[in-house]
C-alpha cells in the first residue's frame, strides 16, 4: 500500500523540506533522480549532525582560571613574587598549571557526545534512485529519497513508511520501550513513522525520507546536549570556600598591616608579614589534594568496574540524593523472557533467564516434562509454529545464545526448548504453507501448516483482545471470559500477554476465513525480568539515604510492576503516565515512577528534581537517555549494552552494566569528599593557628613570633606531602549506612568550621606557650616557636587518620616523617638556618617541644569524638 504525506505533520525544518516540494511516491515510483538528489545535497547539506566548533585553547584555560580558589592562588603567587620568594611562587604556579591542565583535558573529553550520535547512524543505506535500487553513503541521503528497509537495517534518517510488509522496528534506543513496534503504511501517525538510529527487527518496507541530519529525531536529541554541563556539587562548594578565603585574605592583610604599624614595627617588614600570612591562610595544596583524591577515587572505581570520564564526577556520586534510572537493561535484563503459561487446564511457571534454553517449567511447584503436560506442550508447539524468530546456539565467536528476530518471538522459542520442543524439527514436520503477517490493525499473526495426513493447521497468536472474541474462537463464552480476565490480571502485573489458538481443517473442508472457529490453547506472559541484583541494589540505595526514581518509556503497568517488585514504590502507589500528566510538576511533588517518558520529558523530570535541591544521578543506556544523562548532576551509562551516545554523554560508565556498581562508586565518592574535608580541617586549622600566633604574639611579649620565611616554610612542608597523603585515607566502614549530606550544606558545614577553630586553638596555644616559655628562659624562642608550630601541625595530620593504629594509608606516615625531617633540617642545616633565620636547638629542648606537640594528636582525636557526639541525627 502506498500513500501521500500529510503536510500538517511533516512541516519544513532545517534539514527537511516542505511537503509540497516532496515527490509523491505514487507519482515517482522510481524515486529521485541522481540530479535531484545532488541538488538537494548541496542545498540542505548531508545527513550528518553538524559539528560544533570547539572553543580555542585560550578560552578553555581562561574558563579554568576563573574559579574563585584558583584566583586566590593566583593572588597568592603574585604576593610571593612581590616579596621575591620565587621558590614558593613556583610551587603555587605549578599547582595552578596542573589543575588547569587536568580541567581542560576533561572538558575536551566531555564534548565527544555529539560526535557519537553520528557514529550511531548507518554508514550506508539502500534507496531507489533513477528507477533502480542502489546503495549510497548514509551521509548522502536527502529529503525525498525513497528508502528501502529490510530486516537488520539501521534506519539512517527520519522517514514516513509508504509500503510495509510485517515491518517491525526496535525503538528501544530512542524510546526505552522493550518490545519492538509494528509499522504500517498510512497517511499519518507514529505507526507510519520511523526514526534515525532505530533498527528493523523483522519485515521489509519502503519509506520516504522526511528529515535528515540535525532535523532528524537523533539531531534534535543532539541539540538538547549542546548546553555546557552545570557545576558539580564539589565545584560549587569549593567555589564558596574560594570566595570565603579571598575575602578573608584581604581583611587579614589589612588587619595585620595596620596592627603592626600601630605597634611601631617597620612598614616594610609588616607588608612582607601581611602578605606572608595571606599565603598561609590559603591552602594552596587544596587543588592538588582534590585532583589527587579524585584521581585515586577514579582508579579505585575502575577496579570496581566503574569508569570515570570526568574527575569531579567522582565526588558528585558521594553527594547523590536521587538515583534516577531507566528500566530496560538497567533494572531489568534487557531480554524478553516467558515467565507464565495459562491454559484452560491450569497455570505453569517458567524458570531461567536470558535466551539460553536452560531452566524448568513447573506446575504446582513440580518440574514437568512435555509428556506430562500435553496442554502446555500443545500451547508451546503452536507458539513455535506461528513464529518468525530463531535462536542460535553459542559458537566459538560468541559464547551466548544469539536471538534473531522479534525478542518476544525468541522468548517463545526459548520457553519451548525448555520443554524439549525443537523449532527446526517441528517446522520440518509441519511445514508452513501460508501466513497472515502481524499488523497493528488486526493485532495478530496467523500461519498455515501442512499436516502429514494432508490436512492443514491454522495457528494464530496475538493480543488477547484480538483473539479472545467469538468472531475468532469457537470456545464457550465462559472460557473466553475466564481467559480475558486472566489476561487482564497478568497485564496488570506488568506482563506482555499473548493469546494462542489453532484449528485443524481436513482436506475436504471448503476454504474459508482462516482466523475463524479456532480453539483457544492458552495464554503466554512475557516480561523483561528484573536483574537478580536489582532489588538488593535499590535496598542499598535506600539504606544510604538515596531515593530511587524510575523513568522509562515503557508501559505504565510494566513500570509499576517492576517498581513494586524492586521496592521503589509500594503496592497501590501512583505511576505517572507522561502521556497524560506533566512529569516535571509530578517530580517536584515527590513522584517516583514515570512511564511513557520521551527524551524531553526525561530532561524535564531531571530539571524538576534538581530545582528542589536534589543532587541527581541518572542511569541509562539508550540514545533516548543521552539528554537526561547530560543534564543530571552525574550521568551513568551502561558499558556493555549501552549505546555510544549514552556512554559519551555520561560522567560514569559501568563496565559490568550492574546498577550495584553505582552504589560502590557512591561509596568511593563519599570517601573522596570525606578526605577533602579531612584536608581542609588539617590545613585550615594550621593556617588559623599561624594567624593567631602572629596576632597574639605581641600581646605576650613576642614582638614578631615568626619570620615570613619561617611561616612559608611551615606552610610548604605541612600542606605539601602530608596534605596530599590525606587524600588517600580509607573510607569509614559505616559510610553507606548514613544519609548523603544535604545538597545545601557547604563544604565547611556540618560543624567543620567549628572543628577548625577548636583544633586551631590547640595548635596556637601549644605554639605560643612554647614561645613564651622559651622567651622567659632565654632560649632561642623564635626557633622553638617555629619548631612547635610545625611539629604540632604534623601531629594533627597523624591524628586525622581514618583508621589510626592500622597500616592503612602508609603514604601518610611516610609523608609526616619526610615533613618532620624537613622541619629539623630547617633548624640544623646551615644553609637553611641562614634562609630561615633559625638556630640549632639542644636535644632536651627538641624533646620537650616534641612531647608538647603530641597535644595536637590528642586534640584532633578528642575533637572527633566530640563532633560525633554533638552531631544531630539525620532527618528521616
Amino acid at each position: 500500500m502506498r500513500h501521500t504525506i500529510d503536510p500538517e505533520r511533516h512541516a519544513p525544518a532545517s534539514g527537511a523540506t516542505s511537503v509540497d516540494a516532496l515527490p509523491r511516491p505514487a507519482e515517482t515510483p522510481g524515486g529521485l533522480s541522481s540530479a535531484q538528489a545532488a541538488d538537494r545535497l548541496v542545498r540542505d547539506g548531508g545527513n550528518v549532525l553538524p559539528a560544533r566548533r570547539p572553543p580555542p585553547l585560550w578560552r578553555r584555560v581562561v574558563s579554568q582560571l576563573r574559579d574563585p580558589l584558583v584566583l586566590v592562588l593566583l593572588a597568592a603567587a603574585g604576593f610571593t613574587l612581590a616579596t621575591a620568594d620565587f621558590t614558593d611562587a613556583s610551587v603555587i604556579l605549578f599547582v595552578i598549571v596542573v589543575n588547569t591542565t587536568v580541567g581542560v583535558i576533561q572538558e575536551v573529553k566531555a564534548e565527544r557526545a555529539i560526535s557519537a550520535l553520528s557514529a550511531l547512524t548507518a554508514p550506508a543505506a539502500r534507496v531507489i534512485r533513477d528507477g533502480e535500487q542502489r546503495e549510497v553513503p548514509a551521509a548522502d541521503l536527502v529529503v525525498g529519497d525513497l528508502l528501502v528497509l529490510a530486516e537488520g537495517d539501521i534506519v539512517p534518517a527520519d522517514a514516513h513508511v509508504v509500503e510495509a510488509s510485517a515491518l517491525l522496528i526496535d525503538e528501544a534506543a530512542l524510546t526505552g520501550e522493550s518490545a519492538p513496534v509494528d509499522k504500517t503504511a498510512g497517511p499519518d501517525g507514529p505507526a507510519a513513522d520511523v526514526s534515525a538510529g532505530t533498527v528493523v527487527v523483522r519485515g521489509r518496507g519502503q519509506a520516504l525520507i522526511t528529515a535528515t541530519g540535525a532535523a532528524s529525531a537523533m539531531g534534535r536529541i543532539a541539540a538538547m546536549m549542546t548546553a555546557a554541563p552545570a557545576m558539580t556539587p564539589l565545584q560549587r562548594r569549593l567555589a564558596g570556600v574560594g570566595r570565603l578565603l579571598a575575602a578573608g585574605a584581604l581583611v587579614l592583610c589589612a588587619v595585620v598591616l595596620a596592627f603592626g604599624v600601630f605597634r611601631g614595627q617597620p612598614l616594610q617588614l609588616m607588608i612582607v608579614t601581611a602578605i606572608t600570612l595571606v599565603v598561609a591562610a590559603v591552602p594552596e595544596s587544596l587543588p592538588a589534594v582534590v585532583t589527587l583524591s579524585l584521581a585515586l577515587g577514579a582508579r579505585r572505581m575502575t577496579a570496581r568496574n566503574a569508569v570515570i570520564r570526568r574527575l569531579p564526577a567522582v565526588e558528585t556520586l558521594g553527594s547523590v540524593t536521587v538515583l534516577a534510572t531507566d528500566k530496560t537493561g538497567t533494572l531489568t535484563e534487557g531480554q524478553m523472557v516467558l515467565r507464565r503459561l495459562w491454559t484452560p487446564a491450569g497455570e505453569a511457571q517458567v524458570d531461567g533467564s536470558g535466551y539460553a534454553p536452560h531452566g524448568d517449567i513447573r506446575r504446582n511447584g513440580t518440574v514437568v516434562a512435555g509428556d506430562d503436560v500435553p496442554d502446555l506442550s500443545q500451547l508451546l508447539r503452536a507458539a513455535v509454529l506461528c513464529n518468525d524468530g530463531s535462536l542460535h546456539a553459542p559458537d566459538g565467536d560468541d559464547p551466548d545464545w544469539l536471538p534473531v528476530g522479534d525478542p518476544t518471538e525468541v522468548a517463545l522459542l526459548t520457553a519451548a526448548a525448555k520443554l524439549g520442543i525443537d523449532r527446526e524439527t517441528l517446522h520440518a514436520q509441519l511445514p508452513r504453507i501460508g501466513e497472515e503477517p502481524f499488523d497493528s490493525v488486526r493485532k495478530r499473526m496467523s500461519t498455515t501448516h501442512q499436516l502429514p495426513d494432508g490436512a492443514t493447521r491454522i495457528v494464530c497468536k496475538g493480543a488477547p483482545e484480538a483473539i479472545l472474541q467469538k468472531a475468532v474462537l469457537a470456545d464457550p463464552t465462559e472460557l473466553i471470559d475466564l481467559a480475558a480476565a486472566r489476561a487482564d490480571a497478568l497485564a496488570g502485573d506488568g506482563y506482555r500477554v499473548l493469546a494462542v489458538a489453532q484449528a485443524d481443517h481436513a482436506p475436504s473442508d471448503a476454504p474459508g476465513a482462516p482466523e475463524r472457529g479456532l480453539t483457544l490453547l492458552g495464554l503466554v506472559a512475557i516480561l523483561d525480568p528484573p536483574r537478580a541484583s536489582a532489588a538488593a541494589t535499590i535496598a542499598a540505595c535506600q539504606r544510604a539515604g538515596i531515593t530511587p526514581v524510575l523513568i522509562t518509556g515503557d508501559h505504565p503497568a510494566t513500570a509499576g510492576a517492576i517498581a513494586v517488585e524492586l521496592g521503589i514504590i509500594g503496592a497501590g502507589d501512583d505511576v505517572v503516565d507522561c502521556r497524560t500528566a506533566e512529569p516535571g510538576a509530578c517530580a517536584g511533588q515527590g513522584a517516583r515512577v514515570f512511564a511513557r517518558a520521551t527524551p524531553q520529558q526525561k530532561v524535564a523530570i531531571i530539571d524538576a528534581l534538581r530545582a528542589t535541591g536534589q543532587v541527581v544521578a541518572m542511569t541509562g543506556d539508550g540514545v533516548n537517555d543521552g539528554p537526561a544523562l547530560h543534564r543530571a548532576d552525574i550521568g551513568v551509562a551502561m558499558g556493555k549494552r549501552g549505546t555510544e551516545v549514552a556512554r559519551q554523554a555520561a560522567d560514569l560508565v559501568l563496565a559490568d552494566d550492574e546498577l550495584a556498581t553505582v552504589v560502590a562508586a557512591a561509596e568511593e565518592g563519599r570517601r573522596v569528599y570525606a578526605n577533602i574535608r579531612r584536608f581542609l580541617l588539617y590545613a585550615l586549622s594550621g593556617g588559623a593557628a599561624e594567624i593567631a600566633v602572629m596576632l597574639a604574639g605581641p600581646f605576650v611579649g613576642l614582638a614578631l613570633p615568626l619570620l615570613p620565611a619561617q611561616i612559608l616554610w611551615i606552610n610548604l612542608i605541612t600542606h605539601g606531602l602530608p596534605g596530599l597523603a590525606l587524600g588517600s585515607e580509607p573510607v569509614d566502614r559505616d559510610v553507606m549506612d548514613k544519609p548523603p549530606r544535604p545538597p545545601s550544606e557547604t563544604i565547611l558545614g556540618a560543624g567543620l568550621w567549628q572543628r577548625i577553630l577548636r583544633v586551631g586553638t590547640v595548635i596556637s596555644a601549644v605554639t605560643i606557650g612554647v614561645g613564651v616559655w622559651a622567651h622567659a628562659t632565654d632560649r632561642p624562642w623564635q626557633t622553638l616557636t617555629f619548631l612547635a608550630l610545625g611539629v604540632t601541625q604534623l601531629a594533627v595530620a597523624l591524628g586525622s587518620r581514618a583508621r589510626p593504629g592500622t597500616r592503612a594509608n602508609p603514604m601518610l606516615l611516610a609523608a609526616v616523617a619526610a615533613a618532620l625531617a624537613l622541619q629539623l633540617a630547617g633548624i640544623y642545616l646551615p644553609p637553611l638556618q641562614s634562609l630561615l633565620g633559625t638556630q640549632p636547638l639542644a636535644i632536651t629542648d627538641l624533646l620537650i617541644v616534641t612531647a608538647l606537640a603530641s597535644l595536637g594528636y590528642a586534640a584532633i582525636r578528642l575533637d572527633r569524638r566530640v563532633h560525633t557526639t554533638e552531631r544531630p541525627p539525620p532527618t528521616p
